[in-house]
């Protein structure tokens, strides 16, 4: 099948592009390897958005909410079943990507369904794909046992069981506070050698701060786990475990019947890399013109926060990346597409430097 445009991925910014697309009048084929709104689809159950509601509505489509706060995943994932319906957009679900080439007159991809194996061809490939294809896994022994996991989905499985949360961030700190009030024994262990505030939302730091202060939470700052067991993880400094040499003396074994491993996620840049695209120099940034979002792998775009590679900077998401859609579609057609949404204070713009520290 011959289209203008092939767009992968139908999270939040990859429906926005869409409706730029569609707005300006370009032929496109639309392709996700799971439902819309996947990566929020796998959140753990009711959690909230951190970014209130007018930032992270798209498509020109206002989120109206009954107490006026932030949204949970799963009334946000109601909206984008909203704006997909009253755009009329045509999306290929459950059609994964097999491979993608650049050919002397565009892109050649190949997918497959449940059913059968289709071949597009197009001018233009757009990506919007995410950030968030694999856990960051520590590589240790019992990573796989079936009581530990990379995601948290909900806390009543931890109730009145001994529960480890590895990691620092929000998905930690939320998890381990979440537990904690759903009945579980929660111990925290982080790399580094204390909670940062600039890096965490400012209530789940204080509460967290408060609760392992106290020692409701024991909180093993500076260490790593390198071997979990049955009922046990085993964790050692983390200086030490960077540099491979670690002193038995100083590893702690603690009791646990479940563990999170809440260290993150990395984006699948082996894609970008097989098209040609080039990284920033000693990073997996891919470098793209900012004004059209375009790589250097000419006809090749990258949208929402698939601009951020294989990096954990967390910069950019939904709230920071509605103007990637306008670009593209700008890029591609040559015109601007019909403005979405006409109240100015749901189109008001907001980047990074909104919420970065002053001095940065």
């Amino acid at each position: 099948m011959d289209t203008d445009v092939i767009l992968v991925g139908a999270g939040p910014i990859g429906i926005e592009v869409a409706c730029a697309l569609k707005h300006a009048g370009v032929r496109y084929v639309h392709i996700e390897a799971g439902q819309i709104g996947q990566t929020i689809y796998d959140w753990p159950r009711h959690a909230r958005f951190f970014s209130s509601p007018e930032r992270v509505a798209i498509a020109g489509v206002p989120v109206q909410t009954y107490d006026q706060e932030q949204l949970t995943g799963e009334t946000y994932l109601a909206y984008l079943r909203s704006v997909v319906e009253i755009h009329d957009l045509d999306i290929r679900l459950y059609e994964r990507v097999i491979s993608a080439e650049k050919t002397d007159t565009g892109f050649t991809v190949l997918t497959s369904s449940r059913v059968s194996e289709h071949t597009y061809s197009s001018r233009y490939l757009v990506l919007a794909t995410g950030d968030m294809n694999t856990p960051n896994r520590l590589g240790i022994p019992g990573e796989d046992m079936p009581h530990v996991s990379h995601r948290f989905d909900e806390p009543h499985r931890y109730f009145k069981q001994k529960l480890l949360v590895v990691g620092g961030r929000n998905s930690a700190l939320e998890a381990a506070l979440r537990c904690f009030r759903a009945g579980s024994r929660v111990s925290l262990s982080y790399r580094r050698p204390y909670l940062d505030s600039a890096r965490t939302n400012s209530r789940l730091h204080l509460e967290l701060s408060i609760l392992t202060k106290k020692n409701y939470v024991p909180f093993y700052p500076a260490t790593v786990p390198v071997a979990i067991g049955s009922d046990w993880v085993d964790l050692a400094p983390a200086k030490q475990a960077a540099t491979g040499s670690i002193d038995p003396g100083a590893v702690q074994r603690i009791e646990a019947d479940f563990v999170l491993l809440l260290t993150g996620f990395q984006g699948d840049v082996s894609w970008l890399r097989n098209l040609g695209a080039e990284f920033h120099p000693d990073s997996e940034i891919p470098i793209i013109d900012q004004e059209t979002m375009e790589t250097t792998v000419p006809d090749l775009f990258l949208a929402g926060t698939a601009v951020s590679g294989n990096q954990q900077s967390y910069k950019v998401f939904v709230a920071t990346a509605h103007e990637h859609g306008p670009r593209i579609a700008r890029a591609i057609s040559g015109t601007d597409s019909v403005p979405f949404g006409t109240v100015a204070s749901r189109r008001y713009p907001f980047t990074i430097r909104d919420i970065s520290p002053k001095d940065s």
